[in-house]
């Protein structure tokens, strides 16, 4: 039996233990915050999703890791957003990848690969891709190529985009060559320039004014909810659903790489868990969203849907196709990325595609059921 000194030397032992474990526990507790700079307005549903992954990691972190979404232009301009998250001057920035692609071509291939890689992936077959066909570590890697500092979170997909919003109804390429189009930065633009349309790159914010102002005079920017909130129904009334642009889309989220190595376990599995529930949480409020947004544009805003011409889809893939050949053949990386898509399609899209078509055909039975 132990001596009572020897106890309590052992019991002092362990209260200095606890003490000491207590301590850390509380400096792991210390609260941080991340502010985050968006590259859209405050109304955009991509930010209202931004808040609710923001609410996630709180919530998962017992308010320990807070996320304050600032507004576009709060800190640095747009176009400065990831040198800003590199350089710390902001921690984290809210953007499409693709928006970089002027740093690295295969930016695109995360942010928006264009006409679906050209091997047929979706949106849903994306996150495939990125979670479990290899996407994510090459998306890491991503970062280490442009030379900046940062962890990414893929956060939000969103496709197929529409093709856009014309003043006339368009029957062939021919009529869609005779419009000044706003399109996307990067190779999904420029596919467009390759087959004559007359391609104009700007930001969403700018495009309504663009619009009204005869700048452009028809446009893109995604699908009818986030389309209807930037106004371009008041200016035009033609709306095409079907385009190969960005079939896949995503917006991202990014950290400075020093602030994100400077929290804890606990704190960087709350951002991979809350960012792969939003891989989900956005495709389902964008369905029902994008649904409601499109019934009130054709019933109260005069919109008329029409189906894509026919002439587009073979001209648009094949240009795609050649502009992700060319890139693949001029820079290492663009073709790494490439083709892990395309090892994936190979695998993947056979199956998803047939069983898409049922889900397809059953949507479509239902929507003409509904003309009648």
């Amino acid at each position: 039996m132990k001596g009572f000194g020897t106890v309590l030397k052992s019991f002092a032992a362990g209260a200095v233990a606890l003490t000491v474990l207590a301590a850390g526990s509380l400096a792991q507790a210390a609260e941080v915050t991340i502010r985050v700079q968006s590259v859209i307005p405050s109304k955009a549903d991509e930010v209202h999703m931004l808040n609710e992954f923001a609410k996630d990691v709180s919530d998962l972190t017992n308010g320990e890791l807070k996320i304050e979404v600032l507004p576009a232009g709060a800190v640095v301009g747009v176009k400065e957003t990831l040198d800003a998250v590199d350089q710390g001057l902001i921690e984290g920035g809210f953007a499409w990848t693709h928006y970089w692609s002027g740093k690295h071509p295969a930016a695109m291939l995360f942010g928006s690969p264009v006409a679906g890689a050209g091997v047929g992936i979706d949106n849903i077959a994306f996150v495939s891709w990125f979670l479990y066909g290899g996407g994510s570590a090459l998306y890491d890697q991503l970062w280490k190529e442009m030379g900046v500092n940062v962890k990414g979170f893929m956060l939000q997909p969103v496709g197929p985009e529409a093709l856009g919003w014309f003043k006339e109804p368009i029957a062939s390429m021919e009529d869609f060559r005779k419009y000044r189009f706003r399109t996307p930065p990067g190779i999904p633009g420029q596919t467009y320039k390759d087959i004559g349309v007359a391609s104009v790159a700007m930001g969403g914010g700018d495009i309504l004014p663009a619009l009204q102002s005869g700048k452009i005079d028809a446009a893109e920017w995604c699908c009818p909810k986030p389309d209807s909130v930037f106004g371009f129904q008041k200016v035009l009334k033609h709306y095409y659903l079907q385009g190969l642009h960005q079939v896949v889309v995503n917006a991202d989220l990014y950290i400075n790489g020093d602030v994100y190595n400077g929290l804890t376990d606990h704190q960087k599995k709350a951002l991979e868990v809350a960012a792969n529930a939003s891989l989900m949480k956005a495709m389902g409020y964008r369905i029902y969203e994008n649904g409601k947004a499109l019934k009130d544009l054709t019933e109260n805003h005069g919109v008329q849907l029409h189906d894509t011409p026919a002439d587009y889809f073979p001209a648009y893939m094949n240009a795609a196709r050649k502009a992700l050949e060319d890139n693949a053949a001029k820079n290492e990386f663009f073709g790494k990325v490439w083709q892990s898509q395309k090892d994936f399609a190979a695998i993947a899209v056979p199956f998803w595609a047939g069983a898409q078509a049922s889900n397809a055909a059953l949507g479509k039975a239902f929507a003409d059921s509904l003309k009648k």
